[in-house]
């Protein structure tokens, strides 16, 4: 598949739109230091509001502006579905105790309920059917996720954490991956399914294929291993 810059932070759609909140960066360092912080990305519809990754603690006051400029107050957040557990990802849990919590394959709400999922034997995390799951996509850590929201006016968005670490990100990502050959094959059924990525560390980018238009949603199949499966 071949890509392109997506060059807007929002893509509309009904009843779903995604904005990225806060583009991610990541910078290499003399002395092996790595500057970093998270692609922070907001999910909007009628019944989940969703925040994936938090960004790091650094950025409390920054991400809660973010939110204010979009008309809401951390209480109004559903969902907060971290794509791992690193901390510029998961930096900023503890200001959405009310939002159900997702970080990697640990599901929990209110006081420390842990709640049971499927997302271990491979099969997706199910927000509202046809619009909003999250999908098991394992390399990056063993415990990785990624969101998909079907039906945007530009397709199927994939919210993809550190799957992808940028655009165009050759095998970058491979350094920093605890298992690059499951990483790459996660790598690929989210190229196979989205028609925009937003990735870790950098900005969204459109998937292109010839001859192929419209939502790839429905591509969501039984895959054995880390293959994904729709459910309710």
């Amino acid at each position: 598949a071949r890509t392109a810059p997506l060059a807007a932070a929002e893509v509309p759609g009904g009843p779903y739109s995604v904005r990225v909140l806060q583009e991610g960066f990541s910078e290499a360092l003399p002395g092996g230091l790595l500057r970093a912080d998270a692609t922070v990305t907001l999910v909007r519809g009628p019944r989940v509001t969703a925040l994936v990754d938090t960004g790091g603690p650094w950025g409390r006051r920054r991400l809660l502006g973010q939110l204010e400029a979009q008309g809401l107050r951390p209480q109004d957040v559903t969902h907060v579905l971290c794509t791992h557990g690193h901390s510029d990802h998961v930096g900023n849990l503890n200001l959405f105790p009310d939002a159900t919590l997702l970080v990697g394959f640990d599901l929990s709400r209110g006081p420390g309920l842990y709640l049971p999922n499927d997302l271990a034997r491979g099969l997706p995390y199910v927000l509202e059917p046809g619009f909003v799951e999250v999908l098991p996509t394992p390399g990056h850590v063993g415990a990785h996720v990624s969101v998909a929201v079907r039906g945007t006016a530009l397709g199927t968005v994939v919210v993809a954490g550190d799957l992808f670490e940028r655009r165009d990100d050759g095998d970058v990502w491979r350094a920093l991956s605890e298992d690059p050959a499951r990483q790459e094959a996660a790598r690929r059924r989210v190229l196979a399914l989205a028609d925009v990525v937003v990735p870790g560390h950098g900005a969204p980018f459109r998937v292109l294929r010839e001859g192929t238009e419209g939502d790839r949603g429905s591509r969501l199949e039984g895959v054995e291993g880390d293959g994904w499966s729709s459910r309710e």
